[in-house]
C-alpha cells in the first residue's frame, strides 16, 4: 500500500460526482483543501455510495490521483476498482458509535423479550434473559466491536471477540481466531456480527453455527446480510434452535414484502439504519476534514484500505 511522504503535499481535491451535496466540499475546505475540477486534482473525495463504474472511470481517466476517500466503511461495491497504485481510505470506524448503539438495542430488545411482548395481543407469561453478567460474542474486531465492548462494561458482561488476526482489545475478556468461532458461539447469550464482507465471511453463520448457539441466544447482524445463510436462519428461528434474531441487514436486501423473515415472530428487522443519512453527515464530514488536514501535512490518514485484504 502506498505511504505518504513526509512534509506537506498539494491539496487540490475534487469532489465527485458532480452535483454531490455541498457539505462534502465544505468538509474539504474546512480541512484546508482547495476544491478543483477532477482534471486538476491530486486527490478525490468520492461521494456516491455504490457507483463502481463511475469510480473506475474517474481513476482510470485521471491516473495522477494519489488519494481517494470513499464514503462508507463497507467497500464491497468498489472492491474491483481499488488498486495499489494510490492511497485509498474509507469510512472505517466513522459510524462505529451509532451502529454499536443499534446492536446493543437489538440485543437487549431480543433478550428481554421486548420483541415478543410488543407483538402480543394478550397478557403473556414472563420470560427473558438479563444482559447483566451475561456473555456476548462479537464476530469482527473493528471499530463497532470496540465501541460495543465499551458499552457492555456497565452490564459486567463477559465479551469474546472473534477476528481474523487476534490481538488484545480493551474491555474484551477473550480474543480468538476465526478457527475458534464455534467455541466462541457456545454459551453466548448474544452474538453480534460486526465484520467486513469478504469472500471468506460470506455465509459465516449457517446451520452448523446456529446449531452450536444457545437456545435462548439472540443473533444480531449490523454488518452485511450475506454473512448469514438466510434459509438456515429461518429454519433455526422456526425450530427454536436459537432465541431470535435482530437484523439491520438482510440477504436479500432490501428484504421484499412477503419474505418469510417478516412473519417470523422471534425476528426483528430494521431497514439498514445502524447509521442513517442524517447521522452519517456530521460523522463523515468530520472524517473528510481530518483526512484532508492530514493529507496536507503529510501525515498518516485515518481509515486506510488494504487492497489485499479487501477492507
Amino acid at each position: 500500500m502506498p505511504r505518504l511522504l513526509s512534509g506537506a503535499v498539494p491539496t487540490r481535491i475534487a469532489v465527485h460526482p458532480d452535483g454531490s451535496p455541498p457539505w462534502y466540499a465544505e468538509a474539504v475546505e474546512r480541512g484546508g483543501g482547495t476544491i478543483v475540477p477532477l482534471d486538476d486534482a491530486d486527490a478525490l473525495v468520492w461521494a456516491h455510495p455504490s457507483d463502481k463504474e463511475g469510480l473506475a472511470r474517474a481513476v482510470r481517466e485521471h491516473p495522477a490521483l494519489r488519494w481517494v476517500q470513499l464514503p462508507w466503511a463497507g467497500i464491497e461495491p468498489y472492491r474491483d476498482v481499488i488498486d495499489d497504485g494510490r492511497l485509498w481510505t474509507c469510512g472505517k470506524g466513522v459510524y462505529a458509535e451509532p451502529v454499536a448503539e443499534l446492536a446493543l438495542t437489538l440485543l437487549q430488545a431480543g433478550l428481554r423479550g421486548a420483541v415478543r411482548y410488543a407483538r402480543a395481543d394478550h397478557w403473556t407469561d414472563q420470560f427473558g434473559t438479563s444482559l447483566f453478567d451475561g456473555r456476548v460474542t462479537i464476530v469482527g474486531g473493528g471499530g463497532i466491536a470496540e465501541v460495543l465492548a465499551r458499552l457492555l462494561v456497565p452490564y459486567r458482561a463477559s465479551v469474546t471477540v472473534v477476528r481474523r488476526h487476534p490481538a488484545p482489545m480493551e474491555h474484551v475478556d477473550r480474543v480468538v481466531g476465526v478457527e475458534d468461532l464455534h467455541d466462541a458461539l457456545r454459551g453466548a447469550d448474544g452474538v453480534v456480527l460486526a465484520l467486513a464482507l469478504v469472500p471468506d465471511t460470506v455465509g459465516i453463520i449457517g446451520r452448523a453455527e446456529l446449531e452450536v448457539m444457545e437456545p435462548h441466544a439472540w443473533l444480531v447482524n449490523v454488518a452485511r446480510g450475506r454473512h448469514i445463510v438466510t434459509d438456515d436462519l429461518i429454519a433455526a428461528l422456526r425450530e427454536g434452535t436459537i432465541g431470535g434474531a435482530g437484523l439491520d441487514v438482510t440477504d436479500p436486501e432490501p428484504l421484499p414484502a412477503g419474505h418469510p423473515l417478516w412473519s417470523t415472530p422471534n425476528c426483528v428487522i430494521t431497514p439498514h439504519i445502524g447509521n442513517t443519512r442524517e447521522m452519517a453527515k456530521p460523522l463523515l464530514s468530520a472524517r473528510i476534514t481530518e483526512n484532508v488536514r492530514r493529507w496536507a501535512a503529510g501525515e498518516e490518514l485515518i481509515g486506510p484500505v488494504d487492497p489485499r485484504l479487501g477492507y
